[in-house]
């Protein structure tokens, strides 16, 4: 019998299966196979109990059905099962799944970041159990997500006509919205810059922090002006002042009060992590983070070279600059083989930033012998583009520092200083592969004392400028260093927020949309903690903690859920009520016409809409894009045709019908629980009918048809046949 692995993309099947040869099945989850059930309270699929939570999980649409049953088949005819899901939460997760589903007693779980015959060979040597604390780590995250959502949704739909909210996506959003005001809210100021030109081949700046009786003293870290950037005059506020320092400057005679020259290094970059890489490849090749990721999947995947199919990097979600110390050994090796002069004594140091996961390496090339240029024939052009990237800056981390050449000279004229600086590089070093340094400048050789002989003094009018918005590179780096989300999930957030209409992309940059100012403007009313940053960036760390066995998952969404969210919720509820109560809501605008419905208002008998979401099992609504905007009608299963959401049952007087009742009846799946009186009100007339009393059973497909309805003095179901009346 062969032995089976399970990955979840289709795409390592050629790579692994070469590696593993005829006596290897490998079959593919392709991502999860089960989610979370759409039923119970507000379709959350989980229960949350006093102490301990639900999870009721089902097959992912017909292609998890379809997965399931072969991975299945698959199982039961092999001899042993590996569980080779990616490298983190949710590929742990989805091992889990897959453990459940085919009933695995001792699943063996594998993981390795790069897909080369030694990296598997190694991991498959030492197989682990699944980790519990990693698995409970992603349930809690899908648990919480689910929770925001599908609590907070409903607040947008009657006030904005926003689709959704997310733990995530909102503070997000909330950011690039903070940006938007900051800009709008923007008042420029005039101001000045003031040079002079010099004969002997240099251009200095007005300097009001210079000393005029003194040598300037060197500034701390803190207040340091960046020597790598071109220099610029200090700030002047009114033209009278300029114009008064071009006077002093061509009424005064110049010359050099003091030359510095400095040697100084400039380490290098760490290795990629996903947000520097999305950063990079956004800023240098123009990709948006969803492209990235999907280019950067399909090399980790591999790809076919001469010697056979091969992973050409590691896995790329990743938040830690950590590399495998074979691949420092290797790189050395490289730089001693082919730039010994960049080889430095020791490998550099990088240090990783205190909320990093290091749940495994940064992204590099499995291979440094692998150059960019010697499988380029092998690659599309947008592969090679990205590997070349991520080979060069893999190899710039280890090279040697760069060596500057910073130099600065101090000039006077009466009672004004002007200041000019330079950069020169003395040894490339790490920028040979990865040039980071602004453009190179060069001053002459001056002495102290030397008289000048000006060339030009003038001045230049210039206007602050508003905040620039973000690209959405940029903005990857701002959810990193503020701690929203994990590398998982920059791209799809992105990618959610467009698909939402919240943003936009415009050229490069991201602009919020009129639905996605005012959804976060609600948002920010009603539930400012949850587009705060900061309190985004502790459910995240307290996410860490049960990875890491720290916290328990079950009693911190609990915790949450009653001492945060129902409460809020409920306050954010009875504000919208009032505020809304007295004018109409925002209505929701779209950047597409909704395609149009057969199914007619029942209002105004205009055409209905039809908007698109996977959170309904046909995959779209219908809205009234008349005079009704916020009619919406959804696809009743059981009436077969298009309803209204039906509103809590009043009786005649307009009062709630009786509380359901137990009877003597028993429930004929259930066997034990007892069957209870349901009473609703149809089309204005009293009914009742029996049900099974277990809430929780009458979620399970078993108890769709346990329904006794009254007939003839008798208890009726088309299914269970007939009961006496008690």
């Amino acid at each position: 019998m062969r032995k089976l692995l399970i990955v979840e993309s289709p795409g390592k099947l050629k790579t692994l299966r070469k590696i593993l040869g005829s006596g290897w099945d490998v079959q593919p989850s392709v991502g999860h196979i089960t989610e979370l059930a759409h039923d119970g309270e507000d379709s959350l699929g989980f229960d949350l109990n006093e102490s301990s939570i639900t999870c009721r999980y089902v097959p992912r649409g017909d292609r998890g059905k379809e997965v399931i049953q072969k991975l299945r088949a698959a199982a039961k005819s092999a001899s042993e099962v590996y569980l080779a899901t990616d490298p983190d939460r949710e590929g742990e997760a989805i091992a889990w799944h897959i453990a459940e589903q085919l009933k695995l007693s001792q699943p063996k779980r594998i993981v390795y970041t790069q897909i080369t015959e030694q990296a598997v060979r190694q991991a498959l040597m030492a197989p682990r159990t699944l980790d519990t604390d990693l698995i409970n780590a992603q349930r809690c995250r899908q648990c919480l997500d689910k929770l925001v959502g599908y609590k907070v949704s409903p607040l947008l739909w009657s006030s904005t006509g926003g689709k959704s909210a997310g733990r995530v996506q909102s503070a997000t959003l909330h950011l690039v919205c903070q940006r938007e005001r900051e800009i709008q809210a923007f008042q420029p100021v005039d101001y000045w810059s003031v040079w002079v030109e010099y004969a002997e081949g240099l251009k200095a700046f007005y300097s009001a922090s210079q000393q005029t009786d003194a040598a300037p003293e060197e500034e701390d870290d803190a207040n340091k002006k960046d020597e790598d950037k071109a220099p610029e005059s200090s700030r002047v506020l009114s033209q009278a002042e300029a114009d008064n320092l071009v006077a002093l400057a061509k009424a005064h005679p110049h010359h050099v009060v003091n030359t510095e020259g400095k040697t100084t290094t400039k380490a290098p970059p760490p290795p990629f992590i996903t947000s520097s890489l999305q950063q990079s490849a956004g800023a240098i090749l123009g990709f948006n983070p969803e492209k990235t990721m999907a280019i950067a999947q399909s090399l980790y995947e591999g790809v076919e070279l001469p010697s056979g199919p091969k992973g050409l990097i590691t896995y790329m979600r990743t938040d830690d600059i950590t590399l495998s110390p074979e691949f420092m050994a290797q790189a050395r090796d490289y730089l001693a083989a082919h730039d010994p002069k960049n080889l430095p004594e020791k490998p550099p140091k990088h240090r990783s930033k205190d909320s990093a996961q290091a749940a495994h390496e940064a992204i590099r090339p499995t291979d440094i012998t692998l150059t960019p240029s010697a499988i380029k024939a092998h690659l599309n052009a947008e592969q090679y583009q990205l590997y070349e990237l991520i080979w060069r800056r893999a190899l710039a981390s280890q090279a040697a520092p760069a060596k500057l050449i910073k130099s600065r000279i101090i000039t006077q004229s009466g009672p004004v200083t002007w200041e000019a600086r330079s950069m020169m590089v003395s040894f490339a070093g790490y920028t040979t592969y990865w040039n980071n340094l602004e453009k190179e400048s060069s001053l002459p050789m001056l002495t102290q004392g030397q008289a000048l002989t000006v060339h030009e003094a003038a001045h230049e009018k210039k206007q602050t400028q508003p905040p620039s918005r973000y690209t959405e590179p940029k903005l990857v780096q701002l959810m990193e260093r503020k701690g929203i989300g994990r590398p998982s999930t920059y791209a799809s957030t992105l990618k959610t927020l467009k698909t939402r209409e919240y943003l936009v992309l415009k050229g490069k940059v991201l602009h919020p949309t009129n639905l996605g100012m005012q959804t976060d403007e609600v948002l920010s009313t009603v539930l400012p903690d949850l587009v705060a940053t900061q309190f985004t960036a502790e459910m995240e760390s307290a996410l860490d903690a049960i990875a890491e066995g720290k916290n328990q998952w079950e009693p911190y969404l609990l915790g949450w859920n009653r001492g945060y969210l129902r409460p809020a919720l409920e306050q954010a509820s009875q504000h919208l009520s009032k505020q809304y109560a007295t004018r109409p809501p925002m209505q929701r605008t779209y950047s597409k016409p909704l395609e149009p419905s057969r199914t007619r208002c029942p209002e105004c008998n205009t055409p209905m809409g039809k908007v698109t979401t996977k959170k309904v099992k046909k995959g779209y609504f219908l809205k009234c894009v008349g005079t009704c905007p916020d009619l919406v009608m959804f696809w009743s299963d059981r009436e077969k045709c298009w309803e209204r959401p039906k509103p809590k049952a009043l009786t005649a007087e307009g009062t709630p019908p009786p509380a359901p009742e137990l009877t003597a009846y028993t429930c004929p799946v259930c066997k034990k629980t007892p069957l209870e009186t349901f009473h609703y009100v149809k089309d204005g007339q009293k009914k009742s009918l029996l049900r099974c009393s277990d809430p929780k059973a009458r979620t399970d497909k078993k108890h769709k048809d346990v329904a006794f309805f009254q007939s003839k003095g008798r208890w009726w179901s088309p299914k269970f046949g007939e009961l006496p009346i008690a």
